[in-house]
């Protein structure tokens, strides 16, 4: 139930109810009403272009033409027709959730398509019987590539209005006057892609409200943060005045700790936020305070950066992989790799594999303690692997795996400490590290935060310069760290 924590679990039992928890999490995403169907319109430019290929293969096993021309006039059919469907409003999401109407706009599109390029040709005298037969058996193969991409998506909404995927779990903070006036309007205009699931009070707000404007108060701002955690919150709503700024900035200090996006509800925005934009909910005007680093096309091009990098490397890295493995085997007894729980996105933890570099006997899985120079623990294969970073080199596994990324915030062991004191405790937005997934490399490592922290400022150094990674993140950003990190990065007098 929201509001509630989960009981507190040990061992193996905690790191399997984190990833239950994180897989439930993805797949009740909310889909994305700009990135779906811009992927249609990629699926119809490939169905539609590969048909006018198909149907030049086919004509010249039975007829000699120009295939050079049928090429050029298939390039501009396809743009042609994607261009009409645009227009013809084709590609917005409520037109493409209904299948009927789907189809007719798509038929409409092709058919004009065609008719303009039959028009073209015979006003430039390239008409001939060549090209009646190849348009119409574009038009019949095109046409029943995009029937079967429509009623393919078609299936997909319908299994994502089943799960609820097409609305967005929205959780509004806030009990008061403001609060009640914005549910008041969602009751009165529901939005189809807005669930409200609950209300929850900032920690001044009376305790003995036990319901507002109709909706179940579930708890204080540290409950929404857990059920966020536990993936059944994907947007906030932040309903409160602005008069109440002091506890406005520590509502907004704790939500910037989890990767979920907040809209700021205001009588009179004085609140000083950064440049932002602004959304329409309900037919409401909301400030973008807070957006998650990575989400919809940054997402998807991350995660094929992460994925296609980390299948090339490890494919040219396999005999060095298998070199180091034979050199670990020969040195000391134990096994070839090193788990260790580590906190991963939003917190979840995931097992991060490395070469084993110290003693069997005398690992430390929850890093409790730190290596320093000339650790006794660590074997003389394991000192070369440190300080060379090969022993990082099986987290490759982890990205393919899709719990790490090649470049992002260093994941740090859950007992790690500084001067004494946990991470946790010793950077006061520490928790912002894990909006985004951790990474082998970084931009803290190639600026040389790296290795043994013996004091809270290395420590914060680190986190500044990880939340810099964060806030400025791109497909450049990565390649430059990555290219770093090839060049300097696999050496360092601090790694031991």
């Amino acid at each position: 139930m929201f509001g509630k924590k989960d009981p507190s679990l040990d061992g193996a039992s905690a790191s399997a109810d984190h990833t239950r928890k994180a897989r439930r999490a993805h797949a009740s995403r909310p889909v994305s009403l700009r990135v779906t169907p811009a992927i249609v319109a990629a699926c119809d430019l490939g169905v539609v272009f590969g048909a006018g290929l198909f149907s030049l293969y086919w004509l010249l096993r039975h007829i000699e033409v120009d295939a050079q021309l049928f090429r050029i006039l298939a390039v501009v059919g396809t743009i042609l027709f994607v261009n009409l469907l645009q227009v013809l409003g084709g590609y917005r999401f409520a037109n493409l959730a209904h299948a009927q109407l789907a189809l007719a706009q798509a038929f409409a599109a092709w058919l004009a398509a065609i008719g303009a390029l039959f028009v073209a040709l015979r006003v430039s005298g390239l008409n001939s019987g060549t090209t009646h037969i190849w348009l119409l058996l574009w038009l019949m193969v095109g046409s029943a590539g995009l029937a079967a991409v429509r009623m393919v998506f078609s299936g997909r909404v319908r299994a994502w209005q089943r799960t609820g995927r097409l609305r967005r779990r929205t959780a509004v903070v806030g009990v008061g006057r403001l609060a009640e006036r914005f549910l008041g309007h969602c009751a009165a205009a529901s939005d189809p892609e807005v669930d409200i699931v609950g209300v929850y009070r900032d920690r001044r707000e009376p305790h003995a409200v036990a319901h507002c404007a109709g909706h179940a108060v579930l708890g204080d701002i540290d409950d929404l943060i857990g059920d966020v955690r536990n993936g059944r919150i994907d947007m906030v709503i932040v309903a409160m005045p602005a008069a109440a700024d002091l506890r406005l900035a520590d509502t907004m200090s704790k939500l910037r700790l989890v990767p979920v996006d907040v809209r700021l509800c205001s009588e009179s925005f004085v609140f000083d936020v950064g440049p932002c934009q602004v959304s329409q909910i309900n037919g409401l005007t909301m400030f973008n305070v807070i957006d998650r680093p990575v989400s919809e096309w940054k997402w998807i091009a991350k995660a094929i950066e992460d994925r296609v990098l980390a299948a090339v490397i490890l494919l040219l890295i396999s005999p060095l992989l298998a070199a180091i493995a034979i050199a670990i085997k020969l040195d000391s007894p134990g096994p070839v790799f090193f788990r260790q729980k580590r906190y991963g996105f939003n917190r979840e933890l995931i097992e991060v594999l490395k070469f084993r570099t110290m003693y069997h006997h005398a690992r430390d899985p929850n890093a409790e303690k730190l290596t320093t120079r000339d650790d006794p623990r660590v074997t003389r294969v394991g000192a070369i692997l440190r300080r060379t970073t090969l022993d990082e080199l099986p987290q490759f596994f982890n990205v393919l795996r899709g719990e790490m990324s090649i470049v992002g915030p260093r994941p740090h062991a859950i007992s790690a400490k500084a001067g004494g004191v946990l991470y946790h405790d010793a950077v006061r937005y520490y928790d912002a590290r894990h909006r985004m997934k951790p990474g082998i490399t970084g931009w803290a490592q190639i600026n040389g935060w790296r290795g043994e922290t013996q004091t809270i400022e290395q420590i914060q150094r680190r986190v500044e310069y990880d939340l810099y990674y964060i806030e400025h993140w791109s497909i450049l950003l990565d390649l430059k760290i990555i290219l770093r990190t090839i060049m300097v990065g696999f050496t360092d007098a601090r790694a031991y």
